[in-house]
């Protein structure tokens, strides 16, 4: 075996938008990617302007131009995992799911970016609905937050059931697998085996009909920009390295727990993580549900 052999990490490809100060988009998907131990690709679908304190605004790349970042990835490289970020406009979005139809680029995780933390709006009605047509039936998970999977389905959520429903009716809508974040819903309190009550936040995976509960130690902190797009990019790089879903999905849910916890408060707003810290693979923080999500109506 040579060591060309021996060190080859799986390469993982994130198109997202760009964020300057570091916290969110590709930036943070590079770091997260480099932490499970894969080899980074990106390609820029928006140059955003922000900051820890809010999004003052953006410059949305071509259609083509995205192509043009992608194709000589796709033609040099084995890419074994994929997550989208902010896709901004119905042409990228369209030229995103051809990429995926005609080349080799596997299953991506999908975190569908509507808005900002500050209430910024990064995608508008007709990107959406692209996204919805064109893109869900393509993914092999996609996660949205509270606010995403409401804006995706219509639909009110203010509990676990409302969390199923969304993640059913995004299912309808064409995806085979629908990662439901409830940290909007907010902190649940959660008695341990020494009766010690700890905060937790509940996220809800719905995988061609089968449900399983994630519950992670809920952090109070405002350093919380990027959690989304680390949270994607970590899932896809545990799929990259040959892991299942829910083995992802657990593994991912620690490492956003473990960067919160250790991040380095910077900014005077809401700061970023600590992509710095140790991935874990414990499998602690999940159950599946006896309910099959398709028995809910």
């Amino acid at each position: 075996m040579t060591s060309k052999e021996t060190i080859r990490p799986p390469v993982a490809l994130t198109i997202a938008g760009f964020d300057p100060s570091g916290g969110a988009g590709v930036i943070a998907d590079i770091r997260t990617f480099a932490a499970f131990g894969c080899f980074a690709t990106a390609a820029v679908t928006s140059l955003t302007f922000q900051n820890t304190l809010g999004v003052y605004g953006a410059a949305h790349q071509p259609a083509e131009v995205v192509r043009a970042q992608v194709m000589p990835v796709v033609e040099d490289f084995a890419v074994a995992c994929v997550k989208t970020g902010m896709l901004p406009t119905r042409e990228v979005i369209e030229e995103v799911a051809r990429l995926f139809r005609e080349t080799a680029l596997p299953s991506p995780v999908v975190d569908p970016v509507v808005r900002s933390t500050s209430g910024y709006d990064l995608i508008d009605d007709a990107a959406l609905a692209s996204l919805v047509r064109e893109l869900l039936p393509l993914a092999r998970v996609v996660t949205p937050n509270i606010p995403e999977a409401e804006r995706i389905t219509g639909l009110r959520i203010d509990d676990d059931e409302g969390m199923r429903r969304a993640a059913r009716a995004i299912r309808g809508m064409g995806a085979r697998a629908v990662l439901v974040k409830g940290g909007h819903l907010g902190a649940r309190e959660v008695s341990d085996e020494r009766n010690e009550t700890n905060l937790t936040a509940l996220d809800l995976l719905d995988d061609e009909g089968r449900v399983t509960l994630f519950r992670e130690e809920r952090i109070v902190t405002t350093s919380t920009h990027g959690t989304g797009c680390t949270l994607a990019a970590a899932i896809a790089a545990c799929l990259g390295r040959g892991m299942s879903l829910v083995e992802s999905i657990s593994a991912a849910k620690s490492f956003v727990t473990d960067a919160i916890r250790h991040a380095p408060a910077l900014g005077h707003g809401h700061g970023p993580l600590n992509h710095a810290v140790a991935p874990r693979f414990d499998g602690h923080n999940f159950k599946h549900d006896e309910r099959d999500g398709d028995a809910l109506r």
